[in-house]
């Protein structure tokens, strides 16, 4: 029997239609835009899959060699029927709760949650055990999308394209477009084997690998679908097929790739991870992720403290004095950069350092280093503040590092088979630990309020791994220590009232939606000085809306005007953040970098609210990169602005941009070391770059 349309809402521009095997009592999601006709939806194209999928310990496994494939439309999901369907709009936001029940006393939950005007929606689940025994959860995921794509027929054959953005160090942010055929996710001569790409990562570092995000596209009939999971631990995405329909799903990482099961007691629940999914009618990969991103935005950003929302200039001095600073060089710097448009003033790592040891295996204890800082740091902090910024300061919060004392605190520590689970550098505190939570108030929170720190910089430079003691899984342990972390940081928000917090992570390995919810913005990578940080910034407003990413400016004193105007540029591309040699620049060098703080000012509306378009070929080498790249972010009130960068390779004569249609075309100024041959004509810009490794950026309205 083919499903039938169950229920149906209209979230602006997208429908969330839910469907029903009247035989079954099985229920499906669609989310759909709402610009495409409905009429041309094929109906009987494949096996309508459950909106919910989750696996119990001791159930059957799906058939057709799924085992250790995919956990997925195992047992424990094809004995859930339908029960009931609510919805209710609290304020702005609508909420639908589709209940599904099975005869063991399990009664799960899909959550939809949308904000009015908004261009995606909220999925979690929930599973309530109302039976007599203990459960114990071996999958779970948050959402589920099938029958993907709703607008072909047959198997759809070169139409499915599948989106995911990889992460490395330094690298973060790679994006790969793979026909499903490529990863041999098209359907058997029979409808009969499971093909899966199930992918993610396990850990304590969720940007490791894959950011956790997935698209699907159809390219025949110009439609996305896609998500972003929000959870600071393992993760993962799955690509399942087994006829002609496609399904999309992820979530917390299951026993299989993230060592992750959950006992629920008789009369206990558990609820997954949000995931934010989307879909638009569109053939633009930039345009879709934006809806996805808006979420940073409006859930992230728009409730950081006052003082965020004009975007302000950050100075960190990590770069200037590599994990020393004192009392002495802070004040030097001060001096040279008082007065010049920074808001933040940030202390980075190694205030604490005792003699002889490194800033990096040191951390831990957070004891005042009286070497570096003789009169105190209060005396310090007033330097800041009387030259008219925000302090700020380093820590790392929930790592110690091999030669603090607090490394020896075994009892407070993560263990792992029982023994204290240790990096080369590095152990973890048990952040569920009481001692530990009274620890770090004291030390954390007792030193921002202590000093009048208006600003910290949460980092993060290690990782779990699969998980440690403490439950009934490794992964359930992971889940729950990170889960501890996240409530530590709303702790510090909400002792310390307006305070601007960072995420970071070694960079950019915590740039997922849970962390952003919770912090202001984040360091976009470790890439501090690299030719390839517009690659790596660009690539980002995929993944993190730009108005949280803090991108590097490291300006040295040897470096050339052009080199100077590059790194600024940079910059544009987000949050500006500068450091290196400030103290030692020659005036024109200082007046380039004031001309860029001053164009910043005048584009940051647009960073703030607009729509991102990258062009230019593919970047095949970061750490070697040719060619050249533009970004072009579109405001509201007919302002736009475009970053183009010229790497190595041959140089291009001329560098053509079409401009969408809508977008101003008149140059109102530039920002670039020299005069720059540029012009704009029938909504096309040309440029021609007269060197490699060069920037430019045209400021349109």
């Amino acid at each position: 029997m083919h499903p039938e349309v169950l229920q149906e809402y209209k979230l602006g521009d997208m429908v969330a239609r839910y469907l029903i095997n009247r035989d079954s009592m099985q229920v499906g999601f669609q989310l759909l835009p709402e610009n495409v006709s409905q009429e041309n939806i094929v109906t009987d194209n494949c096996f309508m899959e459950s909106l919910i999928q989750y696996k119990l310990t001791g159930d059957i496994y799906n058939e057709a060699y799924a085992g250790g494939c995919s956990m997925r439309n195992g047992e424990s999901v094809r004995k859930l029927k339908f029960s009931e369907q609510t919805d209710e709009f609290v304020g702005e936001q609508l909420q639908v709760n589709t209940i599904m029940m099975d005869e063991d006393g399990h009664r799960l939950i899909h959550h939809l949650v949308w904000l009015k005007n908004m261009p995606y929606v909220r999925i979690s689940c929930t599973f309530e055990n109302q039976s007599k025994r203990d459960c114990c959860l071996e999958m779970f995921e948050s959402f589920s999308l099938g029958g993907l794509s709703p607008y072909m027929q047959g198997d759809g054959n070169g139409t499915l394209w599948l989106h995911r953005v990889r992460s490395v160090w330094s690298q973060e942010g790679r994006h790969e477009a793979i026909p499903v055929e490529d990863l041999q996710l098209e359907p058997a001569w029979d409808p009969h084997a499971v093909r899966c790409e199930r992918f993610g990562q396990a850990g304590s570092m969720p940007v490791n690998r894959f950011f956790p995000f997935a698209a699907i596209e159809d390219r025949k009939n110009h439609v996305f679908w896609g998500a972003q999971i929000a959870h600071p631990a393992s993760w993962q995405m799955e690509v399942y097929r087994k006829d002609n329909g496609l399904a999309l799903s992820g979530g917390l990482a299951d026993r299989e790739l993230g060592h992750w099961m959950k006992n629920v007691e008789p009369g206990k629940n558990f609820t997954t991870p949000e995931a934010i999914v989307s879909t638009a009618h569109t053939d633009s990969f930039d345009i879709f992720t934006g809806r996805l991103t808006t979420a940073g935005l409006v859930e992230g950003f728009l409730k950081a403290p006052e003082s965020e929302q004009d975007l302000p200039i950050v100075f960190n001095e990590y770069c200037t004095t590599w994990g020393n600073p004192s009392h002495e060089n802070i004040c030097e710097i001060v001096d040279a950069i008082k007065g010049k448009g920074f808001k933040y003033f940030v202390i980075d790592c190694g205030w604490y350092k005792e003699n002889g040891i490194p800033w990096d295996i040191g951390m831990g204890d957070y004891e005042v280093s009286k070497e570096l800082f003789p009169g105190g740091m209060e005396k310090t902090v007033q330097v800041i503040k009387d030259a008219g910024m925000v302090p700020g300061i380093w820590f790392e919060i929930e790592n110690v590092g091999s030669a603090s004392r607090a490394y020896h605190l075994t009892e407070h520590l993560l263990h792992k088979d029982h023994a204290v689970l240790t990096t080369y550098f590095r152990r973890f505190w048990d952040m569920q630990d009481t001692w530990v939570d009274e620890y770090l108030t004291d030390k954390v929170i007792g030193t921002l309020k202590k000093y009048g720190f208006g600003y910290m910089k949460i980092d993060y430079n290690e990782t779990i791994g699969i998980g440690c003691d403490g439950a009934e899984s490794p992964g359930e342990g992971l889940r729950k220590n990170m889960e501890a972390s996240v409530s530590f940081i709303e702790k510090i928000k909400e002792e310390v009232p307006g305070i601007v917090l960072e995420n970071c992570a070694s960079g950019g390995h915590r740039l997922e939606p849970k962390l952003m919810s919770v912090m202001s913005m984040a360091s976009f990578s470790d890439a501090h000085e690299c030719e390839e940080i517009p690659i790596i910034a660009a690539n980002l407003h995929r993944v993190i809306h730009p108005a949280q990413s803090q991108i590097w400016a490291v300006i040295r004193q040897d470096d050339s005007l052009k080199r100077i105007a590059y790194s600024i540029s940079n910059t544009f591309l987000g949050r500006m953040c500068i450091s290196g040699d400030v103290t030692q620049l020659a005036p024109e060098k200082w007046n380039l970098i004031e001309q860029g703080i001053s164009f910043y000012g005048k584009i940051k509306d647009i960073i703030k609210e607009g729509q991102s378009y990258r062009y230019g070929p593919k970047i095949k080498s970061a750490r070697h990169p040719e060619g050249w790249q533009a970004l072009l972010r579109v405001g509201k009130n007919k302002q736009a602005y475009v970053v183009i960068h010229v790497f190595g390779g041959e140089l291009p004569e001329v560098i053509e941009i079409e401009l969408p249609e809508g977008i101003p075309d008149h140059i109102r100024q530039i920002y670039a070391h020299q005069e720059m041959e540029v012009s704009i004509k029938d909504r096309k810009i040309y440029y021609r770059p007269s060197e490699n490794k060069s920037a430019v950026t045209l400021w349109l309205e």
